[in-house]
């Protein structure tokens, strides 16, 4: 069952359990990037690769991969993280997708069981322009795939909330964090902000 996860900032104790391994830390501010015309490229890369590894391995049949974040928007400033969206029946059958993604070079960096089997998994050095992906895995029909898409389509499309964005974004990068978690949990007051308009604009 899912909680109200999504929509209130981690604890510590919740950011750390929910690592295998240290916590992503920064101790300091986040630094951006501006949007850098590779990214969409790095990504389609990527869910070749995935897809691949999946056909062969025969597991998690039916995925589908999304360019999400802030790199799959033209644009947007962004950290140098490619992150992208696996939808599966279930993210908790980790052998049906984990085993052929670990041959890619994507281990698994977060497990949080108790908010729709979220799963995350990391990859390092992937390219220039963006030194590790994260790729989060969702269940099919889960209200949070539905929440991330609606966001970055709104941004895609609305130059007002985007220029929005990108401002809170830059803003919130100057203040200090201790965890990355804190610094995307900062963000969460103007994202339900723009959704609540994407929502109301059909």
């Amino acid at each position: 069952m899912a909680d109200d996860r999504g929509q209130r900032p981690m604890t510590d104790e919740e950011i750390e359990a929910a690592a295998l391994g240290p916590a992503q830390r920064v101790d300091g501010q986040v630094t951006l990037r501006e949007y850098d015309h590779r990214w969409p490229g790095v990504y389609e890369r990527e869910a070749a690769s995935i897809g691949a590894r999946l056909a062969e391995g025969g597991g998690a049949s039916g995925h589908r991969i999304e360019h999400v974040g802030s790199t799959s928007v033209p644009g947007l400033p962004a950290k140098p993280v490619i992150d992208m969206l696996l939808i599966v029946d279930d993210p908790g059958d980790e052998d049906g997708y984990v085993p052929a993604l670990t041959v890619v070079g994507y281990t698994v960096a977060v497990r949080e069981p108790e908010w729709y089997e979220h799963r995350v998994l990391r990859k390092q050095d992937l390219d220039p322009s963006a030194g590790s992906a994260n790729l989060h895995v969702l269940p099919g029909g889960c209200p949070e795939v539905d929440r991330m898409l609606l966001f970055r389509d709104r941004l895609r499309r609305h130059t007002g909330d985007h220029e929005l964005y990108a401002r809170t974004k830059r803003g919130l990068a100057r203040q200090e964090w201790k965890y990355m978690q804190n610094y995307a949990d900062a963000k969460t007051e103007v994202v339900e902000e723009i959704l609540a308009r994407a929502r109301r604009a059909g």
